[in-house]
């Protein structure tokens, strides 16, 4: 069967033919013809705006819609394997404190004026009263990226900065200052490298506290770059190796060198279960200083022992603890608030003894509100022939916190702290806190 397919115009031409009403119309004059041709232009035009029509009523196909809550159309890590999750977070926190030294003044603008900084307390000035400062240096944010390889396993890559670089403004109007990196590595399958707490640390022991670190005369702290392999409850590092030396009778000054050419390497085991966690981890180092003209060349070994953990008392309660000793460790305790060693008159190297720790109770009165008390300590041991008398020998601290939670990620907290520095002359600095901060975390 043959299909007769109809022109716009042939199907103008037809209807009229039709309406006509008259067949011979094909022979009349050519006057008839005349019109003939304008009602079929009429018709044609009809039928135009008739098939237009149609096409309009039919019905288009539906846009695709948009996801609920959608941002943007593509991955946020495009540079990723396909499949790959995104996570940010962070905090921003305001810490406002109220410091009096009865042994000097802690200088304005120094880390001891944003944090219990122990090695900071002023010994042998006059007490100029009480200071305030206020600051955000403390805030935080960080960056997190997991993908799942075609073996299972998880290949995750985290940033994590805060604000306490270098003043890049002033506190008499700016108050400007730079991003600094915290954590940067990438980790695969128990391996880790990069930058991020050192495997001698004990992070999961730290006391819950209101200042930057709590105890920090008693704690090992350190975050450096690192290579380290993780299987069970074992883990081994090799870390960024950096001695820290006081010079031949200089007292209070330092020094530090990179001429070591062996990483700091660390061994940790920790056991956990419904008790909590049990930790002990070694360190073994080289110390090593050179000068450049080659006169001198001083190495020596330095080792660490670390025992530490948090045990639950019960459902509100829990201790958490830390008892570190050794060897030319100086740099890994309270932020590097004694050398390794030092330097006697020929150059060589004399490693310096310590043991420090802490010990905390924390106390959970409810969903909203918690508390802390914890006393922290290091004891030194310098050669004085070598160091001179104006090195610390002990320092230790009390601090009790009130933490309240009024709503879900804000805490507000109050903190007292009493810190006592000794020098090995004898001579001691007092310092007195009170320590407040609001810290929203999202």
């Amino acid at each position: 069967m043959k299909t007769i397919r109809l022109t716009r115009r042939r199907l103008a031409i037809c209807c009229a033919l039709v309406l006509s009403g008259a067949p011979g119309l094909l022979l009349a004059q050519s006057e008839r013809e005349a019109q003939l041709e304008a009602r079929v232009a009429e018709l044609e035009r009809a039928v135009e705006q008739l098939l237009a029509a149609q096409q309009t009523a039919q019905p288009s196909e539906p846009a695709p819609a948009k996801a609920a809550n959608t941002i943007q159309e593509t991955t946020i890590v495009p540079g990723a394997i396909p499949g790959s999750t995104f996570t940010y977070g962070g905090f921003i926190k305001l810490d406002a404190m109220l410091t009096d030294t009865n042994d000097g003044e802690i200088p304005d603008g120094s880390v001891g004026r944003l944090l219990y900084l122990p090695g900071g307390i002023p010994v042998g000035g006059n007490s100029e009263g009480t200071d305030l400062d206020e600051h955000a240096q403390f805030s935080r944010f960080w960056f997190n990226v997991a993908s799942q390889t075609e073996s299972g396993d998880t290949l995750r890559g985290y940033l994590e900065f805060d604000l306490f670089g270098n003043a890049l403004g002033n506190e008499i109007a700016t108050n400007t200052y730079g991003v600094t990196i915290r954590h940067a590595f990438a980790s695969w399958n128990g391996w880790l490298a990069g930058e991020t707490w050192s495997n001698f640390q004990d992070v999961a022991a730290l006391p819950d506290a209101v200042d930057f670190i709590g105890p920090t005369e008693g704690t090992v702290f350190v975050r450096q770059a690192q290579l380290r392999y993780t299987s069970g409850p074992w883990s081994f590092s090799l870390e960024n190796p950096e001695t820290f030396l006081t010079p031949f009778r200089g007292n209070a000054s330092k020094l530090s060198s990179d001429d070591g050419w062996l990483p700091d390497a660390s061994l940790r085991y920790t056991h956990k279960g419904d008790f909590g966690h049990f930790g002990v981890a070694g360190l073994l180092r080289q110390l090593r200083y050179e000068t450049g003209d080659g006169t001198v060349d001083g190495q020596q070994v330095g080792y660490g022992l670390s025992f530490s953990g948090k045990y639950n008392l019960g459902p509100k309660d829990d201790l958490r603890y830390m008892l570190t000793g050794g060897r030319g460790i100086g740099r890994y305790i309270g932020l590097a608030l004694d050398s390794d060693g030092t330097l006697d008159a020929d150059g060589d190297i004399e490693t310096n003894g310590l043991v420090s720790g802490y010990v905390a109770w924390r106390h959970v009165f409810g969903a909203s509100f918690r508390t802390n008390l914890f006393y922290s300590r290091v004891d030194l041991d310098h050669d004085t022939a070598l160091t001179g008398l104006g090195i610390s020998r002990r320092i230790h601290s009390l601090h009790a916190n009130a933490i309240w939670t009024p709503l879900p990620k804000l805490d507000l907290g109050i903190e007292a702290i009493f810190g006592q520095r000794e020098l090995e002359s004898g001579a001691e600095g007092d310092l007195r806190r009170l320590h407040f901060h609001a810290k929203y975390s999202f």
